[in-house]
């Protein structure tokens, strides 16, 4: 679960970094401008979208100009329109030239995660399963791309290797074993997850008392009959090549979660522009 302070931290971190890499010793450009003019501007979306990165947008002004007044016409998490005004601010003319592409990135690529993550969310209206995400995010930003899936309705998994177990084949072929790998958890206190690959994997899985257990490129025969093979006796989770068009016959079958890496990998950021006005 991403922390309050956990997430102010990665925000000032996140446009820090991202202000020194596009700024560095100074903004020619921005230096043609008179340095004590003003400006206002507004951010108008070119397509539909649901919202997402306010806290990015503003700091990026904020960390150059603290003194930005800005005035928000959604939310994050509100459905957006084409043609709809996101928001109007004012500040030093210089700082928000220089800020201006930083903060429309944050805006576009989290509203673009967002937008994703409301989509399988909304096709699986009514459902029970749970949309996860996965570590597949874009470097440097994974908090942020993690709080743009919870804005869109999916749910978190662990946020790194510091906080969460997940045996993978790989960690399989080290141990030895699935047995092997999981006997070495027992005095973990972290969530555990093991990753299965087939039906004899997911039984041995079951014997050694795995209670989360990720089934990786099961086909639909192979979900239903894990899910009967398994009784309720851990929470499964479906994994690996899904798309929209197959979501709800593998949430059919009765897997409890589904993982998409294609919500923070695969982005189409938001088209959005700001204009001085």
């Amino acid at each position: 679960m991403i922390e309050t302070t956990q997430l102010a931290l990665a925000i000032h971190q996140n446009v820090t970094t991202a202000l020194l890499e596009d700024i560095a010793t100074g903004d020619l450009t921005a230096l043609l401008i008179p340095a004590d003019q003003q400006a206002t501007a507004r951010v108008t979306s070119r397509e539909e979208a649901l919202l997402c990165g306010r806290a990015w947008f503003e700091n990026s002004f904020r960390l150059l100009e603290p003194s930005f007044e800005i005035k928000w016409y959604a939310n994050d998490g509100d459905r957006i329109n084409a043609g709809q005004v996101l928001c109007e601010f004012s500040g030093n003319a210089r700082a928000l030239l220089s800020a201006e592409r930083t903060a429309i990135n944050f805006l576009q690529t989290l509203s673009g995660t967002a937008t994703a993550t409301h989509r399988f969310a909304q096709a699986l209206q009514g459902s029970p399963t749970l949309i996860m995400d996965t570590r597949k995010t874009i470097p440097g930003l994974r908090l942020a791309q993690k709080y743009a899936v919870l804005t869109g309705g999916g749910s978190n998994q662990r946020i790194g290797l510091f906080d969460g177990i997940l045996i993978k084949e790989n960690h399989i072929a080290a141990a030895g074993s699935i047995g092997a790998a999981l006997a070495a958890t027992r005095l973990a206190t972290a969530p555990v997850q093991i990753e299965v690959e087939n039906l004899n994997q997911l039984t041995e899985a079951l014997d050694e008392g795995a209670k989360l257990i990720l089934l990786d490129n099961f086909d639909l025969a192979q979900l239903r009959a894990a899910v009967a093979l398994t009784q309720g006796r851990a929470v499964l989770e479906a994994s690996g090549g899904i798309d929209l068009a197959s979501l709800r016959a593998i949430a059919e079958t009765g897997v409890q979660r589904i993982s998409i890496g294609a919500i923070t990998k695969h982005l189409h950021a938001i088209d959005l522009s700001m204009r001085v006005i």
